[in-house]
């Protein structure tokens, strides 16, 4: 069996997946790529991308993201701000639920379990 791995995450053609029903503002459009995925669900890695807008979103699994480009913010519904943008590692708990405001494209590298 070989290692999953992408020498170029840059080069890496992503696959669109659509505008999804949880927009509040804008039109944002997600793309991405899965790297990774365990046969039963239960874990799967992989690279995701949306352009500006604002959205509702709801972390079903625990997810680790590197933000590799882009600009925005998630708001949790507590009040906290998360900003990120290039370089910014965030680890949300399954069940963060917030608002995600993309005032430029983000791409990031995730992983959830």
């Amino acid at each position: 069996m070989s290692t999953p791995h992408w020498p170029q995450a840059s080069n890496v053609e992503l696959e669109d997946w659509g505008a999804g029903s949880n927009t509040l503002a804008g039109a944002p459009r997600a793309s991405g790529k899965i790297l990774s995925q365990n046969p039963d669900g239960s874990s799967e890695c992989g690279l995701w991308s949306c352009t500006p807008g604002t959205r509702k979103v709801t972390f079903a699994a625990d997810e680790f993201c590197h933000f590799l480009s882009g600009h925005g913010s998630y708001v949790h519904d507590n009040g906290e701000e998360i900003p990120v943008e290039a370089g910014t590692l965030v680890f949300f708990p399954a069940g963060w639920t917030g608002i995600s405001i993309i005032t430029q494209t983000l791409t990031k590298a995730f992983m959830c379990r």
